[in-house]
């Protein structure tokens, strides 16, 4: 008969030590940064949960907790899932969590303050001892925020950082793994595959083996420039801003590039807005692409057109004809809309857009992770709809080029 008293139950049942796998305990030796990158599902953000409660237990007492967005703080990192760490502190050393001052506060007097990558300044003044960053590579001022995080990461016997991401090739990324301070960890899906659903290994890892994306969502691995591609990552780094320029938009647009069904299998719908200056240099503002019913999508592009006074919504019609007018003027029927028909195939009409690039003429205001990743993998023959792209190059030609670059040829 098991005589197991409940404390001890309790305690095994926290017990990270003895039910982790060794890649998800923090390594050996005098480090500073921890950078785990790794395949999705492999427990990114058990272990950074995990992480920061054994720094709470080891005596640090502020700790940044800096995550993609507010959204993604609260609801991966702290709140939803087994894997946040609300629910992985035993009850008896569960910190008290108060949304509105963004702080966590446990027992012993640990507190733990959140931050997002698209809120940098945030981080400008407070001091940390530990810090655990969750999808770096995704945040939209990547740079930025890192730096705000590393100058207020200076007290303490010890200070140290974890980083846990999916590997997108950002500059930030390759810099801090050719520190001497940093422990690079590559991990793969399939180190935790026992503990996913068979329809999430049927459905969605299984079909990406073997291919680029695989490589870098499965396998873990920082892919480099694809052959073949108009766009380099280096390209868009080299004409990235920080903040819009001042002075107001000549013309500010919005670019759609609608999917035709909305179940889990359909393709996203590509919502890109984009303005040109008073210096005749065109701005990727903001990337809103979703998966959604035609409702919602069609919110989405006629919000951002009238939080923005927008000059005209443009949307592909190839597959969805006179449905996608139809859908947005059901939202409003007196928003300036333009249909725009292809003619000719993505590769070609992306041409003369990525040409501005090259021009330094085009600039992304922050960074745009999901779309930059299409512009820097698609290649002609690729299955994969890149609706991000389609939609930025919508947009760009719209601003920059005239109908399907008929001015850009009249250049050449």
């Amino acid at each position: 008969m098991d005589q197991t008293a409940p404390a001890d139950l309790e305690a095994l049942a926290y017990d990270w030590a003895s039910i982790a796998r060794p890649e998800q305990l923090p390594p050996e030796g005098d480090w500073f940064v921890w950078l785990l990158r790794s395949g999705r599902g492999f427990g990114k953000t058990r272990t950074g949960a995990e992480a920061v409660r054994a720094a709470v237990d080891q005596g640090y007492r502020r700790i940044a907790l800096v995550g993609q967005t507010v959204a993604d703080v609260r609801d991966t990192m702290i709140e939803v899932g087994d894997s946040a760490l609300l629910n992985i502190c035993p009850p008896h050393n569960r910190p008290e969590y108060q949304p509105s001052k963004r702080r966590l506060t446990w027992p012993n007097g640990a507190m733990a303050i959140t931050y997002s990558g698209d809120r940098p300044d945030q981080l400008r003044g407070p001091q940390h001892e530990f810090a655990w960053c969750d999808e770096l590579a995704k945040f939209q001022y990547p740079q930025l925020t890192w730096d705000n995080l590393m100058l207020g990461l200076r007290i303490g016997p010890n200070p140290r950082v974890l980083v846990t991401t999916t590997p997108r090739p950002i500059p930030l990324l390759k810099h801090l793994l050719l520190q001497p301070t940093t422990v690079g960890v590559q991990r793969p899906t399939d180190d935790n595959i026992a503990n996913l659903h068979p329809a999430y290994i049927r459905n969605v890892i299984d079909p990406m083996r073997g291919t680029r994306l695989g490589r870098q969502e499965i396998e873990g691995e920082i892919l480099t420039d694809t052959p073949g591609a108009l766009w380099t990552y280096g390209l868009i780094d080299g004409t990235r801003v920080e903040k819009a320029p001042p002075g107001g938009w000549r013309r500010l647009v919005i670019g759609v590039d609608p999917a035709v069904t909305a179940n889990i299998g359909s393709d996203e719908t590509g919502i890109i807005m984009a303005g040109i200056g008073s210096d005749d240099h065109a701005y990727v503002l903001q990337d809103a692409s979703m998966k959604a019913s035609p409702d919602t999508w069609a919110s989405m592009a006629v919000g951002l057109y009238h939080r923005h006074k927008g000059d005209l919504i443009i949307g592909e019609t190839n597959n969805g004809g006179d449905m996608v007018e139809s859908t947005i003027r059901t939202v409003d029927r007196l928003v300036s809309y333009k249909g725009v028909h292809a003619t000719r195939g993505k590769y070609v009409r992306a041409e003369p857009v990525a040409a501005l690039y090259e021009q330094g003429r085009v600039h992304h205001v922050g960074a745009f992770p999901d779309l930059e990743d299409q512009m820097c993998t698609f290649v002609p023959g690729d299955k994969v709809s890149p609706d991000r792209m389609d939609a930025l190059v919508w947009a760009l030609t719209e601003l920059m080029l005239g109908d399907e670059g008929g001015l850009w040829m009249r250049i050449l």
